[in-house]
């Protein structure tokens, strides 16, 4: 048996009941393989695979808390502090009910390539908790993380592990955990990113994620002599990431004709209104029902099981941006029969292997999210950089610096595919360029 298929089934074995967590392992190993049997023997002496797939350090804790009805709730809460050789631990907080030790842990095991291909000194790390935000009063969310950070303060730091926002832990949520931590430690740090900018918050931060997605899809399409300009897009999603990569998309010239969220998916043809859009999602925090309802020209359709949604409409370019493994196979083919030419990522993994690979089968360029939405975690590096020197730069400075950062990336990851032989291969790419410079940094430090 190989190396890559022995450190694979040993995951599999120690980490029983964690698929998700499996699934990114695979993918990775699989696209290292040609690297790792060029180097088998170093590799296997030093344990190199088994170390990078195992994470430094696991936290589990209660996170116990009151309701506005007086009840006391409990929810767990988790941070995996995945690899640090190449800088301190950096990655989302996740609060969704979904979330269990081995989502995390996948998140965190793709956090660590995706920090290392930005080329800031970031390692990899994730976190967060099974509490549902949805619904619950600020006062309630205040309670949540109130608990949360009491708990996970005792090992975070501006020099260790900087968490940021994910999926649930907005601008509110970072407000109340930073404040809590401020509270506890003392200190008033650069501890977390993703803050207002009346405390060391960076400007385009919030754009971050969706900016990059569309920066790296343009450089990866002028590449192939092709433009944004008067191509149709579809995204999913109507978040954040789904938000601004709608805006950018649209100021390069494209038409964004879907967004969709948790209960149903729009279809525009006169392209989204991003204001309305807006509106809708980030001040009334409300269905994407109320968009069609606002808006003649939009179709709202309610999500069904075996519903494929935004992957039916045909476009030049999909961008899914919700969250994992929402793109499957069935929805691959039904992209490609409607003659898809571009598939980038703005979430993690949100494209399951089978859909993956029959994409790429199919002709069709695709880019992995640790390359494709690298943007957020770049910029939240650019914010810990502020932080540390106690300045603030304009959102020009910082929306250069982003866009030099993914046209960076997509060359890297091209380079990498063509150097190993897998030209156009930009999975590969990105698992291969990411990986060489943390192993690199790890062979360096000694066995730790």
């Amino acid at each position: 048996m190989s190396y890559v298929d022995e450190v694979y089934a040993m995951v599999v074995e120690k980490n029983p009941a964690q698929p998700e967590f499996h699934q990114a392992v695979k993918e990775v190993l699989e696209s290292l393989r040609v690297v790792i049997e060029a180097h088998e023997d170093e590799y296997r002496k030093d344990a190199l695979l088994e170390r990078i797939v195992t994470p430094e350090r696991q936290l589990l804790f209660r996170v116990p808390w009151v309701d506005d009805k007086g009840q006391v709730q409990v929810n767990n809460g988790y941070r995996v502090q995945f690899n640090s050789a190449i800088g301190p631990y950096k990655g989302g907080l996740r609060l969704h009910p979904s979330v269990n030790l081995g989502i995390i842990k996948f998140l965190g095991f793709e956090q660590i390539f995706k920090n290392s291909l930005t080329g800031l000194p970031i390692g990899g790390g994730k976190g967060g908790s099974d509490f549902d935000p949805k619904g619950k009063s600020d006062r309630e969310v205040m309670a949540f993380c109130q608990s949360f950070m009491t708990e996970l303060c005792k090992y975070i730091g501006a020099d260790t592990d900087v968490p940021a926002g994910d999926i649930g832990t907005g601008a509110r949520e970072i407000g109340y955990l930073f404040g809590q931590y401020k509270r506890i430690r003392g200190l008033y740090e650069g501890v977390l990113t993703g803050k207002g900018l009346s405390y060391g918050g960076s400007l385009a931060r919030t754009e971050a994620t969706g900016y990059g997605l569309l920066y790296l899809t343009n450089a990866l399409l002028q590449d192939h002599g092709q433009s944004l300009s008067g191509k149709t897009v579809v995204v999913s999603g109507a978040g954040n990431v789904a938000i601004y990569a709608i805006q950018k998309a649209q100021q390069l010239g494209a038409n964004v004709v879907t967004c969709s969220d948790s209960t149903g998916w729009i279809y525009d043809k006169d392209g989204i209104d991003v204001e309305l859009l807006k509106e809708i999602k980030e001040v009334k925090r409300a269905r994407l029902s109320e968009y069609a309802a606002a808006k003649p020209s939009a179709e709202y359709h309610e999500k069904k099981n075996g519903e494929h949604g935004v992957w039916t409409v045909k476009c030049d370019v999909a961008l899914p941006c919700a969250t994992q493994n929402e793109l499957d196979l069935d929805d691959a083919k039904a992209l490609v029969a409607n003659g898809v030419y571009a598939v980038c990522e703005g979430a993690n993994m949100p494209t399951t292997l089978e859909a993956t690979e029959f994409l790429q089968k199919s002709g069709v360029l695709f880019v992995p999210g640790k390359a494709s939405n690298a943007g957020g975690v770049a910029t939240s590096a650019l914010e810990m950089s502020q932080n540390s020197e106690r300045l603030s730069w304009s959102f020009e400075e910082v929306d250069q610096k982003l866009k030099g950062i993914m046209e960076n990336i997509y060359k890297n990851i091209s380079a990498a595919a063509k150097e190993y032989g897998m030209e156009g291969n930009y999975v590969a790419g990105a698992n291969i360029a990411g990986f060489l410079k943390v192993a690199d940094a790890m062979k360096a430090q000694g066995i730790v």
